[in-house]
C-alpha cells in the first residue's frame, strides 16, 4: 500500500471507519423502553410462581418446581406495535415472548393465553416461531426455514424483532426472517416474558434473561420491514397441530364443494353469499328456511368434534345442527336435528322462549338445555367460536373456549327432555348414529368461517 506524504495508516483506518459509519442506515424509530433497567414497575406476574428479578439492568427469570408456566406481563395492553428485545436462555429451557395475550377470569380460571414467540434452544430450533399458548397450539413453525433455525446462537444473546400490525404477525431472529403469519383471532393484549414450568427431573433455578426491551406503536407502516417469507394464512386452513390430530376442513373458504341445500341436490342459488373467505346467510325477513334454505354437508358423521367461527348481526337467529336427517320434515320450516343455537340473546324474542327457561339462548341445545348464562360472548359484529364434541353419546357445547353445557344423548334424562319439547312428534329425535351437519337459514344475516371437523374413530371411543 502506498500512502501519500502526511497521511498515516491510522488516519486511513479512521477515514474508513468514518465512511463506514456514515454509510450505515440510521435507526430513526421512536422507540419507547418497556423496562427501566432497575425495577419491574409497569409489569405484573401472572400464572405460576417462577422467580423474577432485576440484575445489572436485565430481567432474569428462574425456573421453580411444581408451578405452572409463569409470565411477567406488561400492565399496558398493546394492539399494533413493533417490538425489539434481546434474550439469553439456558440451553435446557423452553421459554417465549407473549404478545397480544390475555388472562380472563372465564377462560381456564384466568390462564394466560395468546400468541407466543417461541424461545427454543433445543435441537428442533424453532426459536421465533409462533405458538398459541393455552389455546390452538402451533401456528407457524420453523420446520421449513433452515436459515432461521441456524440463526439462533446457543449460550449467547439473541435479538428478536416482532411486528404485529392488523392481522399480520412477523418475526425475525438475529436479523433473519423467521415467520410471516396472517391470523385474525386476537387484536390486542399484553406482552409477557415466560418462564416455563418444569418437571421434577429438571434442575430448578435455570435462567432466562431479557434486556433492551423497546416498542413503537405509532406510524408503524413507516417503520415496518418487508418479509421475504410467503404469508401463512390461518383463515379457512388447518393449523399445524390440527392437521396432526386428524382435523379436516369442512368448508374450503371459496366454493360450495361438500355442501348442498337440505332439500336440494345442489347448493341453493340464492340466500347465501361467499365473499372474502366468509360464508353468509343473507337476511330475508327472519323466516325459517324461506329464502335459500338450510345447507347441509354431503357427508354423514357419527362421533365428531366440530369448530365453527360465527358472527351475528343485531337481532339475528341461526343455528348449527348435527345428526340431521334430511328425510324428516318435508313440510315448512327447518330440517330436523340437534341444534347449537346461534342467537342475539339481548334482542331476539326467542331468548325468552323454549321448553325450559333460556333453552333457546346462544350456545344452548335448542329447546332442551340452556347454556350456562355466564358464557363468554363477543359483541355483535365480532367473531365467536362454536365448538361441539360428540363422543359415545356424550355431547358438549363450547363457546369461545369455555364449556357451556353437556348431556348424554339417548339417556333417560335426555328422552324426558325431548318428550316435553317441540320435538316430541319426531320419533327417536336426535338419536341417529350418523347424520349431516347443518347450517341454518333463519332469515337473518349471520356469517361463518373456519368450519372444521375431526371425525372420531371407533378406537378413540374405547
Amino acid at each position: 500500500m502506498i500512502l501519500r506524504k502526511g497521511f498515516t495508516l491510522s488516519g486511513l483506518v479512521g477515514a474508513l471507519l468514518f465512511i463506514s459509519c456514515s454509510d450505515a442506515p440510521k435507526d430513526d424509530t421512536p422507540w419507547i423502553s418497556l423496562f427501566d433497567g432497575e425495577t419491574l414497575t409497569g409489569w405484573t406476574q401472572k400464572g405460576g410462581v417462577a422467580e423474577y428479578e432485576v440484575r445489572d439492568g436485565i430481567i432474569v427469570g428462574k425456573t421453580v418446581h411444581d408451578t405452572p408456566n409463569s409470565f411477567m406481563t406488561t400492565d399496558e395492553m398493546y394492539g399494533d406495535f413493533i417490538l425489539e428485545l434481546e434474550y439469553l436462555v439456558d440451553s435446557t429451557m423452553n421459554s417465549g415472548i407473549q404478545i397480544r395475550s390475555n388472562s380472563l377470569p372465564y377462560y381456564r380460571n384466568g390462564r394466560v393465553h395468546g400468541y407466543q414467540v417461541e424461545i427454543d434452544p433445543s435441537d428442533r430450533s424453532w426459536s421465533a416461531g409462533i405458538y398459541d399458548e393455552a389455546r390452538r397450539g402451533w401456528l407457524h413453525t420453523l420446520e421449513n426455514n433452515t436459515e432461521a433455525q441456524a440463526a439462533f446462537k446457543p449460550n449467547e444473546w439473541n435479538h428478536y424483532r416482532i411486528e404485529a400490525i392488523g392481522d399480520t404477525l412477523k418475526t425475525w431472529i438475529n436479523g433473519v426472517a423467521a415467520t410471516h403469519l396472517v391470523d385474525e383471532m386476537t387484536p390486542s393484549g399484553f406482552i409477557g416474558l415466560q418462564v416455563h414450568g418444569i418437571p421434577k427431573t429438571n434442575k430448578a433455578g435455570t435462567e432466562v434473561m431479557w434486556r433492551n426491551i423497546k416498542i413503537v406503536t405509532d406510524s408503524l407502516h413507516k417503520y415496518s420491514k418487508g418479509s421475504p417469507l410467503p404469508a401463512l394464512i390461518t383463515k379457512n386452513n388447518l393449523l399445524y397441530d390440527e392437521a396432526k390430530k386428524g382435523w379436516q376442513m369442512l368448508w374450503d373458504g371459496k366454493t360450495t364443494d361438500g355442501w348442498r341445500g337440505a332439500r336440494l341436490d345442489e347448493f341453493p342459488e340464492k340466500g347465501w353469499e361467499i365473499a372474502d373467505g366468509v360464508l353468509t346467510v343473507l337476511a330475508s325477513g327472519g323466516e325459517e328456511s324461506a329464502a335459500g334454505g338450510d345447507i347441509v354437508t354431503q357427508e354423514l358423521y357419527g362421533d365428531f368434534e366440530l369448530k365453527v367461527d360465527f358472527k351475528i348481526t343485531d337481532g339475528a337467529n341461526s343455528g348449527i345442527k348435527y345428526y340431521v336427517d334430511t328425510d324428516l320434515n318435508k313440510g315448512p320450516g327447518s330440517s330436523i336435528g340437534l341444534e347449537y343455537q346461534i342467537l342475539d340473546d339481548a334482542r331476539h324474542p326467542d331468548a325468552q322462549m323454549g321448553n325450559h327457561e333460556g333453552s333457546r339462548t346462544l350456545a344452548s341445545l335448542y329447546d332442551l338445555i340452556q347454556a350456562d348464562p355466564a358464557k363468554p360472548v363477543h359483541p355483535n359484529g365480532q367473531w365467536n367460536t362454536a365448538h361441539i364434541i360428540s363422543k359415545e353419546n356424550h355431547v358438549e357445547h363450547w363457546l369461545n373456549g369455555v364449556k357451556v353445557l353437556e348431556y348424554e344423548r339417548k339417556s333417560e334424562d335426555y328422552r324426558k327432555l325431548v318428550s316435553e319439547s317441540k320435538y316430541v312428534k319426531w320419533p327417536n329425535f336426535g338419536e341417529s348414529d350418523r347424520g349431516h351437519i347443518l347450517i341454518q337459514d333463519h332469515g337473518d344475516k349471520v356469517s361463518f368461517k373456519n368450519i372444521k371437523i375431526r371425525p372420531i374413530t371407533g378406537s378413540e371411543g374405547n
